[in-house]
């Protein structure tokens, strides 16, 4: 009985932040090519790896988080929670980062894109033996995942057509996302026509066999990369051709590899070297002049 309610407690505290916000539907109806879906979103909450998520996103949505009033700064950031495709770890990739920019002024917009459909209400159990077989949840993700970026360019492009009523400047809207939410980081900064390109991109722990694209921008786009070197998906090392890649393209680019931290590290605290992510990533956007130095 203690885990059910501290699940209803864990449950009904989520839907508190998010009922504090504003959520944005990003199409009109249903989203183009999947106007056949026809199942619900719906939450669940992982105890043995301390996750609360949602799965089966059919209507992708933002949610809007903004800075208290007189603490803006025009720095605006899409969030991308990770989950394989198949889920979003919607607090600590998702709201837990969003609150965090608030309080240094960014207003934040967390993206839930589309994702394969669970035919379960556990949808970790279905994915976890597919993580064994990376070519197979390739093949299987492959037509979400061009979904999924179709989602992330239009969040961008609303971010960007909406930004005088959010108190944000046009060329300040960043992209950032954590695993999968990386992969599709990449895939829009490269798939983007100019209407609907970050201005810089943060992906934390990306994957790079199912980034789409290839052409890094001749326009100044700064990155921020942050990885664990122990990632036991064995995703180190993508994240240092990623950082090659934009370093050979002449992009300003910036690569935090930590000891420990293992895939997922997000905004939980593991007592690693991958806790300060966070505030690398602070000094990073200092540097970049999107927050003030005096924070």
């Amino acid at each position: 009985m203690k885990t059910i309610n501290a699940s209803i407690v864990i449950i009904l505290f989520c839907l508190a932040i998010v009922n504090a916000q504003e959520v944005i539907p990003l199409y009109e109806g249903q989203a183009p090519g999947s106007e056949s879906w026809n199942w619900n979103e719906a939450a669940y909450i992982n105890e043995a790896f301390n996750l609360n998520i949602v799965y089966n996103v059919s209507n992708p949505t933002l949610t809007a988080f903004l800075p208290d009033e007189g603490k803006a700064n025009g720095t605006a950031i899409i969030v991308a929670p990770g989950g394989a495709f198949h889920i979003l770890s919607i607090d600590s990739e998702g709201y837990a980062v969003a609150k965090w920019l608030n309080s240094r002024g960014i207003a934040a917009f967390v993206l839930k894109y589309r994702l394969v459909k669970s035919e379960t209400e556990n949808p970790i159990a279905e994915l976890m033996p597919l993580m064994a077989d990376f070519k197979k949840l390739d093949e299987i993700n492959a037509p979400v995942v061009q979904m999924a970026n179709q989602d992330g360019l239009t969040a961008v492009k609303y971010v960007r057509e909406h930004a005088a009523e959010f108190g944000i400047e046009p060329d300040r809207i960043g992209f950032m996302g954590f695993s999968a939410g990386a992969t599709l980081t990449l895939s829009v900064v490269q798939t983007a026509t100019d209407e609907n390109r970050p201005d810089f991109v943060a992906p934390i722990y990306p994957y790079e066999n199912a980034i789409l694209g290839s052409a890094i921008p001749e326009e100044r786009t700064p990155v921020f990369i942050a990885a664990a070197s122990d990632d036991e998906l064995g995703l180190a090392l993508h994240s240092v051709d990623i950082y090659t890649k934009w370093l050979n393209a002449k992009q300003p680019a910036e690569l935090h590899m930590y000891e420990k931290g293992g895939h997922g590290f997000g905004m939980q605290k593991k007592n690693t070297t991958s806790d300060h992510w966070i505030s690398d990533f602070e000094t990073w956007l200092k540097f970049q002049k999107l927050i003030s130095e005096k924070l």
